[in-house]
């Protein structure tokens, strides 16, 4: 996901610098904007987003998400967060919304009900036809949530994440939930905690 998202800015190299940081580590680096990718993550807890907020390195934090429920949004505001961008902006769009929290602007971007990704963006599980909802799902399996503890980290309803379990069974060969959990093992759905190289020259 993290290089995707950096590959995405690619043709913005005169306008956006992009460095990692692990919201599980301290923070060296001063960020001008911090994206924070909402991907396989407990959105609902809000803990690292507090702590980012109050950061004084990372000077503007905004959320980079598919979930746009009124009380995640609420949420999100309330911590004090610049931004809530949706993956369905195009690079362009999202960098100049970037550039606007960076002047300072406070940017909530609504999109037009539950659309595909940006051309572009890229998930675990794109090439062998997993949509970027069924990639997250799977995520959250591989780190051992439950069908209710993943409605309720992505606000669908459990019925919604049972069709999409079947569906990425489909695809990925799986007959149980354990076949599931071991090919996204192998195919590195876990959470990876190492920090990829600094991109071009990045702080």
């Amino acid at each position: 996901m993290l290089v995707g998202l950096a590959h995405l800015f690619d043709a913005f190299r005169d306008r956006v610098v992009v460095s990692e940081i692990d919201a599980n580590a301290a923070l060296d680096d001063s960020i001008d904007v911090v994206l924070y990718d909402s991907f396989a993550q407990p959105e609902s807890d809000q803990v690292e987003v507090a702590g980012l907020v109050a950061n004084p390195r990372a000077r503007r934090v905004v959320i980079y998400t598919w979930n746009f429920q009124p009380d995640l949004v609420a949420a999100a505001e309330a911590l004090g967060v610049h931004g809530y961008l949706p993956k369905t902006l195009s690079a362009e769009e999202l960098v100049e919304a970037i550039e606007r929290v960076h002047a300072g602007e406070r940017v909530f971007v609504r999109p037009p009900g539950r659309v595909g990704s940006a051309p572009g963006l890229d998930w675990p599980g794109r090439e062998l036809g997993l949509s970027d909802r069924e990639s997250e799902i799977l995520a959250l399996i591989t780190q051992g949530k439950s069908n209710a503890d993943v409605a309720r980290l992505t606000h669908l309803s459990p019925n919604t994440i049972k069709s999409y379990i079947r569906s990425i069974y489909r695809k990925i060969g799986a007959g149980s939930r354990t076949q599931a959990v071991l090919w996204g093992v192998a195919h590195g759905f876990t959470p990876d905690h190492r920090r990829i190289d600094h991109w071009l020259g990045g702080p």
